[in-house]
């Protein structure tokens, strides 16, 4: 008796621990081909290097999916860090997107939201941008694609209206940053026809993707709701007193917002968390 006790026992405990592993965000008996500890940013890039780097492939996406140019570089400066960020070095993962149940290539092990969780490891930067691409093309953010490709403020809009951010100025910032590098140069107006054409093929896309079997669907791009802090610069502010505010440094400040001197004004939105 005391044998089947001590196994019941044993098998409880390790599935216990299994399951905890699994919570983790690694898959159980794989390893991650890459583990990132701590966030660092480092620059790689300038602004204008990353915008000259990415605007092709960011205007080739817009050509065959229809989102604005402007909106996936300025998606991309925000959420990398202009390229800069731990993640999108080590790994060319851009846009945060999470490994999901069935991810076959590979990881990167990462703490966010819990510790060391699984991201997509690309084997280019483009890979990421075109993976964003098909994160994008699902049933939530379907009435996007109506839009016309170069109107940048009503994406921005619409992706705060369907859930992609949980900062309520997130459309604030993204419009900011694409007005004042001129990101919108990028955008290609379409006509009528190729309009309906492309809008067509986007949402039997989508139709397509709702349809397949639930163990296909955990195959797509997994990414939680994008959490920023967002702080509006006040009057007799500095780079220096919000650096010590937020515990970042200045240089960091900086490259998170694409800032290329000190100079800020009030009212001025600035992203403040790594």
């Amino acid at each position: 008796m005391r044998k089947y006790i001590l196994l019941i026992f044993c098998a409880a405990f390790l599935a216990s621990c299994s399951s905890r592993r699994h919570a983790g965000g690694m898959k159980p008996g794989k390893r991650p081909d890459k583990v990132i500890t701590g966030e660092k940013i480092e620059k790689v890039y300038s602004t204008n290097g990353y915008i000259e780097r990415f605007k092709g492939i960011a205007v080739e996406e817009m050509n065959k999916n229809g989102i604005p140019a402007s909106i996936t570089l300025a998606q991309g400066m925000l959420e990398s860090a202009n390229g800069n960020s731990s993640l999108a070095r080590e790994a060319n993962n851009h846009f945060g997107i999470k490994c999901h149940a069935g991810w076959q290539g590979k990881t990167v092990a990462m703490d966010d939201d819990a510790p060391g969780e699984c991201f997509r490891f690309y084997n280019s930067a483009e890979e990421s941008y075109r993976d964003h691409s098909e994160f994008l093309k699902r049933q939530r953010y379907a009435f996007l694609f109506q839009l016309d490709r170069n109107d940048y403020k009503g994406w921005a809009q619409g992706l705060k209206k369907a859930g992609y951010a949980t900062n309520p100025r997130y459309p604030e910032l993204l419009i900011g940053l694409i007005e004042r590098y001129g990101l919108d140069r990028f955008d290609r107006g379409e006509t009528i026809l190729a309009k309906a054409e492309r809008e067509e093929k986007v949402q039997q896309q989508i139709e397509i993707k709702e349809k397949q079997p639930e163990a296909v669907k955990q195959a797509e791009p997994a990414k939680a709701p994008l959490a920023m802090k967002i702080y509006e610069v006040l009057a007799g502010d500095t780079l220096y007193s919000i650096s010590r505010k937020f515990g970042l440094t200045v240089d960091e400040i900086k490259i998170l917002n694409s800032l290329q001197g000190g100079d800020i004004k009030p009212g001025q939105l600035l992203l403040v968390s790594k």
